[in-house]
């Protein structure tokens, strides 16, 4: 019986270090998308990753056919969307890295983008994992988007003095 739970075990460890080996960058990727790190510098994405890999092992004999990459983007999702008040709202710790092409968007329209957009997840889908309806998660993707193509404009250029004489 013991040798049996320890052969069940070293298939465990054997059948999740291939996951990882094969999933774990695209979610790094994915996390720092959504936590708008750069990537070389990217220690909110990757403490989310931790965190979705040690879910996703903890749940791994319930998944039973379920798709392990499924479990683990949904639990980095869930995770990024409620730390995000912490991290980026009212105490405004953490903020985006100022180059990253997702830094002019907040939280909710970063999340919504990267499932959409990046890792392919159906509208109907994301709105179900966000608790939001389809309507609402369109609307968001939308406007992100629209800032991607379409950033604001900074403030205008001060008029000086001289300038305004010349004028």
């Amino acid at each position: 019986m013991r040798e049996r739970r320890t052969s069940q075990g070293t298939r465990r460890d054997r059948e999740f270090a291939a996951f990882v080996a094969g999933a774990a960058g695209r979610l790094l990727h994915t996390a720092t998308l959504l936590t708008a790190e750069r990537p070389g510098d990217n220690p909110r994405a990757r403490h989310l990753l931790t965190l979705a890999l040690a879910h996703t092992y903890a749940c791994w004999d319930r998944l039973r056919g379920e798709d392990p990459y499924n479990c683990a983007r949904q639990h980095l999702a869930n995770r990024f969307a409620r730390a995000a008040w912490h991290q980026y709202g009212a105490l405004g710790r953490a903020r985006p890295h100022p180059g990253s092409p997702l830094a002019g968007l907040n939280p909710q329209e970063r999340l919504i983008l990267v499932l959409r957009l990046y890792e392919g997840v159906a509208e109907e889908q994301a709105a179900a994992l966000l608790g939001l309806p389809p309507e609402r998660v369109r609307a968001i993707c939308d406007r992100a988007t629209a800032t991607l193509v379409h950033p604001p404009r900074g403030p205008a250029p001060a008029v000086t003095a001289a300038k305004a004489a010349t004028s």
